[in-house]
């Protein structure tokens, strides 16, 4: 059985850049849930993907390219970092 391809290359997926940007996406579900669902274990997840995108983020800044797409993205990481915290708070205040 042949493998399903995308209509993206290869090496655009693996690109660290790319990897980013994806990354963020997830922690953005991941603290959008926590938000909606403010419980111990979304919290968790949203701490653990937020993990995940800052390797990720290290490893674009290695990189040294695109720097404009990796300030975008720690722009947004910063503002998602601050909505997981506030919940966080709740969360232990209650």
């Amino acid at each position: 059985m042949a493998k399903k391809r995308s209509g993206t290359p290869s090496w655009k997926q693996n690109h660290p850049i790319t990897l980013l940007s994806n990354s963020v996406e997830r922690t953005e579900r991941a603290v959008k849930q926590a938000m909606s669902h403010p419980e111990e274990f979304a919290v968790e997840h949203a701490f653990n993907s937020m993990e995940r995108t800052e390797n990720a983020l290290a490893n674009a800044l290695q990189r040294q390219e695109h720097l404009d797409i990796v300030e975008q993205n720690i722009s947004k990481l910063d503002e998602l970092k601050q909505s997981i915290l506030e919940i966080d708070e709740s969360l232990k205040d209650s």
